[in-house]
């Protein structure tokens, strides 16, 4: 049985949807999955994915490659659609898909909810669903999969991924070493960074190095935080999505705001302390107990418009002790972590 994930962005959303894919797998079923460019490469050589189909990012879409895509999705005859996104355009895909049964969230859970009328067989949220990924996992109840709770992120890995960054880590002369990821998608998610300069200067004297990490078009906002840093961090070398993972899964702290490279951290089980405001850390927050979460929470919380003049500036509001408080705990969590399992 073949079944069609149709989960196209953003980076965080594919993320909270891989543990969807272990559990076809663990099930018996032949997964492929229509994805935009931005979180591609988490799907590309996927030695968990049948097939991996490239559909038309919505900045650049071009008709050409959308009839590509349809074609592709056709030829491999999928038993059923799922459409995790709740759009228009993800219902389309998986009409579009031509699978026998296409399933999909009834009218109250999707972001857009007149886009149920395209969803043959709809998805009421059970109770006590609260995080994304648990809501992710419920589509599958119409094939008979109960997965609540499975934290599995099936990821590509590579040799030469790994040997690229330990030949950036040691050009930076960096070991014991905290990620401090100061951008993402959203402006009024993220903490100034300013903050994250003087964290770091907090972390050295503690022993620890900084790097900071960055994107495309994120290197200014880098070089902020290193300049503010007072020598105390460094700007990481370029890294690709995997180069990211591999980094963090080095990391003894990854320090960040609700952002792919956060979710990024969680799934490979790097220690996180996550800066929130306006969204909900209970829906799409870590997942480990141990982690640690500071936020600030505005009126309107939870809000997940990119621009609400109620949000506007709220994360300004967490103080840089608070966080490295919450970096030193859980630091000191990971250690006893580590202990305890040594003894074992």
């Amino acid at each position: 049985m073949k079944a069609l994930i149709v989960r196209l962005s953003s980076i965080g959303d594919v993320v909270h949807t891989l543990p969807t894919l272990a559990a076809l797998r663990q099930h018996g079923w032949e997964p492929g999955w229509i994805v935009e460019p931005p979180g591609r490469e988490l799907l590309e050589g996927n030695p968990a994915l049948e097939a991996v189909v490239a559909a038309p990012g919505a900045k650049a879409f071009r008709w050409s490659e959308a009839r590509r895509a349809a074609r592709a999705l056709r030829g491999q005859r999928y038993d059923v659609a799922l459409d995790f996104q709740g759009l228009w355009k993800s219902a389309a895909w998986a009409r579009l898909a031509g699978a026998r049964q296409v399933v999909g969230f009834a009218r109250p859970w999707r972001r857009e909810p007149a886009s149920a009328v395209l969803i043959g067989e709809q998805v009421e949220l059970p109770p006590g669903r609260e995080h994304v990924i648990d809501k992710n996992l419920s589509l599958l109840g119409p094939l008979g999969i109960e997965a609540t709770g499975l934290r599995e992120f099936p990821l590509p890995y590579s040799e030469e991924t790994a040997t690229r960054v330990t030949g950036g880590l040691r050009d930076l002369s960096v070991e014991n070493f905290v990620v401090l990821n100061p951008a993402g998608g959203w402006e009024s998610k993220l903490w100034p960074a300013e903050r994250f300069g003087e964290l770091a200067q907090g972390l050295r004297q503690r022993g620890l190095r900084t790097v900071v990490t960055w994107g495309p078009g994120e290197e200014d906002l880098a070089d902020r935080v290193v300049a503010s840093s007072d020598g105390a961090a460094v700007r990481s070398f370029a890294t690709t999505l995997l180069d990211y993972v591999e980094l963090a899964r080095r990391a003894r702290v990854v320090v960040a705001a609700d952002t792919g490279p956060l979710h990024l951290a969680c799934a490979v089980s790097t220690p996180v302390v996550a800066l929130f405001g306006p969204t909900d850390p209970a829906r799409n927050g870590p997942f480990d107990p141990s982690d640690e979460v500071v936020r600030r929470p505005p009126p309107c919380a939870p809000c997940y418009s990119r621009t609400c003049s109620r949000h506007a500036g709220v994360m300004a509001e967490i103080p840089v002790a608070e966080v490295l408080n919450a970096a030193v705990r859980r630091l000191a969590s990971a250690r006893e972590r580590q202990s305890h399992a040594v003894q074992v």
